[in-house]
């Protein structure tokens, strides 16, 4: 029996410990998937940085044909909104489990973010429909939801703030307050992904609306604003290492004094953290599954590189000199772990859903991009110069994943939690610790003998 084609993005021992966990419908949709990526994406990726103006400002009011074209084709083909599980969106979603599209996502993140955008699983959209899809009225979600998951339309999360440490949320400053019938938000935003795109034509927006509640979790809410609602101030695209990643960019915004209805407070009051804690569970995991894409493709890139006999070095080819060997067994040995985590991880959100998942989403999230940094460090050393320029994508995958040790919590943030969780074992320890040392007194006493330690 043939292999399923996964393995040449996987491995055969990681499809063998998942393969019984997919569904006849998710084999065939990951077949699906494989097929369109090497037919129709990875083709289309130079074209569409060709179709990218050059210019300043037309880069910022663009929408690549080619990119669109895909999306058509996808949509065809039922390649669409892959990220919405059924069985936690019952109306909206697809018949597919997290752990199933957490392998999907690995796949399309070999064509850069054109794989996901392609058939409308590219963040910060994959969060916000899950919001509205949750939590969302249904006004709400006919409103905003249906044009986001036609792939009419794009959208922003506005949550981490210019003057404020924002790893803790609790900090965040934006005032939202209830005026009769509206809302009134006014706060500085800044690195708000997505923004920058003409295509945005709503901002979720996390706020502070009752800072004297007791408890600090309750003190935040969610308003859906519109793009183009008075006093939104798109001020400029924030650089991420150089990159300004237009059109759709990480923007700073300023809301002065906008004004919505009442009717667009989310879930409501209060329940911010409630909102952004089901929406960051999914996608951390999501982030986690593109970053091993990315790492793996970044490695295929490295073995042919240091296979090339126009790269002898020494009188040698690349891969024959120790470290480079050794740097490709460390790679694919980090890839396999890391990839297992991730599978770990969405298989507990299926079983317990985010908040029952927060372990093992903590740890995928502080250990993948680490691991894809350092694979994609490996790639760079072995192009040279090469790879530190824009002649090959390695440069900028460096920069998108330094970047998400930062995105959607610190490092430092899912150590501390991970650690607190441990700890909370303490006592269970102890107490089966206590129980063992007196069986193992009981059977001193009954062979006469004394401990040696």
């Amino acid at each position: 029996m043939a292999a399923h084609p996964i393995v040449e993005y996987t491995s055969e021992a990681s499809w063998a410990m998942i393969e019984d966990k997919f569904s006849p419908f998710a084999k065939e949709t990951l077949t699906k998937v494989i097929k369109f990526l090497e037919d129709e994406i990875l083709p289309a990726v130079q074209v569409a940085h060709a179709q990218m103006p050059q210019e300043s400002a037309k880069r910022w009011q663009t929408i690549i044909p080619v990119v669109e074209d895909l999306k058509a084709k996808a949509k065809k083909q039922g390649l669409w909104n892959l990220f919405l599980s059924k069985s936690h969106y019952p109306e909206h979603g697809v018949p597919l489990t997290n752990l199933e599209y957490a392998v999907m996502a690995e796949v399309l993140a070999h064509a850069g973010h054109i794989g996901p955008e392609s058939m409308n699983c590219a963040a910060p959209d994959t969060g916000n429909m899950e919001v509205l899809a949750r939590y969302g009225s249904p006004e709400q979600q006919q409103k905003w939801l249906l044009p986001l998951l036609n792939g009419e339309i794009r959208s922003a999360f506005a949550m981490t703030e210019r003057h404020v440490a924002s790893s803790d949320a609790t900090n965040i400053q934006t005032s939202i307050r209830q005026e009769g019938n509206d809302i009134i938000i006014n706060g500085h935003k800044w690195y708000i992904s997505g923004a920058g795109d003409p295509r945005t034509k709503v901002h979720l927006v996390m706020g502070k609306s009752d800072p004297s509640n007791k408890n600090s979790y309750n003190q935040q809410s969610v308003v859906i604003v519109p793009a183009d609602a008075s006093g939104v101030k798109v001020i400029r695209p924030m650089h991420v290492f150089g990159y300004d990643d237009a059109p759709e960019g990480h923007c700073e915004i300023i809301y002065d004094n906008v004004r919505v209805p009442l009717s667009n407070l989310v879930l409501g009051w209060g329940r911010g953290f409630e909102i952004i804690q089901g929406r960051l569970g999914p996608g951390r995991i999501h982030h986690c599954m593109r970053s091993i894409g990315v790492a793996q493709a970044s490695l295929n890139l490295l073995l042919r590189r240091v296979s090339d006999p126009s790269r002898k070095t020494f009188g040698k080819l690349l891969y024959e000199h120790g470290t480079v060997i050794a740097d490709i067994a460390k790679s694919r040995a980090e890839i396999e772990a890391a990839r297992l985590l991730v599978l770990s991880a969405a298989q507990q959100i299926d079983k317990h859903k985010a908040k029952g998942a927060l372990k093992e989403i903590g740890i995928a999230k502080f250990v993948v991009p680490s691991m894809a940094l350092t694979v994609v460090d490996r790639a760079i050393q072995c192009f040279g110069a090469e790879g530190v320029s824009q002649d090959t994508e390695l440069a900028s995958r460096w920069a998108q994943l330094r970047t998400l040790r930062i995105a959607d919590g610190p490092d430092a943030v899912h150590i501390q939690q991970v650690g607190q969780r441990e700890l909370k074992r303490v006592p269970g320890l102890t107490k089966k610790a206590h129980e063992i040392k007196k069986k193992e007194e009981s059977l001193m006493q009954k062979y006469g003998v004394k401990a040696h330690l």
